[in-house]
């Protein structure tokens, strides 16, 4: 195995038995996802629904010029207070540089995850196409990360932020299949519905384990998207959410903000605006998109 990539012992393990493995990204679990103690126990409580599940959980971070596939006990609170935030394209310097600490974000997380063999990846939200895309050519390369490396990703759709129409078009445009979970609608993070339909509609893990298998069959490059409304009870009120979207835009634009300085923005202003309660909705959501994310890495080692 590569000196830059590290599976962990009960990672390796599960890869080499055949068991059910989900990969998490790390940047939700950082000070950049979410503010401390909150960033812990939203960790906790996703590292446990995934074993509930009967998956095995793999957190994935860069670690002294590693890319670490499933982080030990020991190392946690390195990922915890993380400030370097790796995509896709900055492993390459972060490996060869030897990178003290890198937290890994959707594109990131799906590359490392499909270099080790594993199939399935929990987050909370994926990036996409940028409001005012066409003029600055802002679109994340979570969009083509996902069209490039064949694992599933469960989230809870995109963040609400974003040009949530153009991103379906170019999840379209690159081949990504996009299925909701017992829904029809495409969400938006703290709402379960974005106001555009998905393209078709799953009930269980098995559905998307033989649509996996399925694509492999044919030769389908790439993963699949599985988007995960919030739950009922926890989703935020969306006239409030998209008020507070408003204001943070407008101060994006005022200051010229762009690329990885306007998600903290906008999810402090949303965090402001909703007086803390979008913290326990990102805990509810992540939690709820691990949960799933076990029922379908369940299926995928089954069949």
């Amino acid at each position: 195995m590569h000196s830059n990539l590290r599976i962990n012992d009960e990672v390796a393990d599960a890869l080499t038995q055949g068991r059910p493995i989900v990969a998490m990204e790390s940047t939700i679990y950082s000070g950049m996802g979410l503010p401390s103690p909150a960033n812990r126990e939203c960790h906790e409580r996703c590292d446990a629904a995934i074993r509930a599940g009967g998956a095995v959980p793999a957190l994935t971070a860069v670690l002294d010029g590693v890319a670490v596939v499933g982080v030990t006990a020991g190392e946690l609170d390195r990922v915890l207070e993380g400030e370097a935030k790796i995509a896709a394209r900055d492993l390459p310097r972060a490996l060869a540089s030897g990178l003290g600490v890198g937290v890994t974000t959707v594109s990131a997380t799906v590359t490392i995850a499909a270099a080790a063999g594993v199939e399935v990846f929990a987050t909370g939200g994926i990036g996409g196409v940028h409001r005012g895309s066409e003029l600055t050519g802002d679109v994340s390369h979570d969009l083509l990360a996902m069209s490039r490396h064949p694992v599933v990703t469960v989230s809870a759709g995109a963040k609400a932020f974003l040009d949530l129409a153009r991103t379906l078009e170019e999840l379209e445009t690159l081949g990504v299949p996009v299925v909701g979970w017992n829904t029809d609608r495409f969400p938006a993070f703290y709402v379960r519905d974005s106001g555009f339909p998905v393209p078709a509609t799953v009930r269980r893990g098995s559905d998307v384990a033989g649509m996996v298998r399925s694509a492999a069959a044919v030769g389908h490059p790439g993963g699949i998207l599985v988007a995960n409304p919030i739950p009922e009870a926890d989703q935020l009120d969306p006239a409030r959410i998209n008020a507070a979207l408003e204001r943070a835009l407008a101060e994006v634009d005022a200051n010229a903000i762009a690329g990885p300085g306007v998600t903290p923005l906008v999810l402090a202003a949303i965090a402001e605006a909703t007086e803390g309660d979008s913290i326990p909705a990102n805990l509810a959501l992540a939690e709820n998109n691990a949960s799933v994310a076990a029922e379908i890495a369940v299926a995928l080692a089954a069949t």
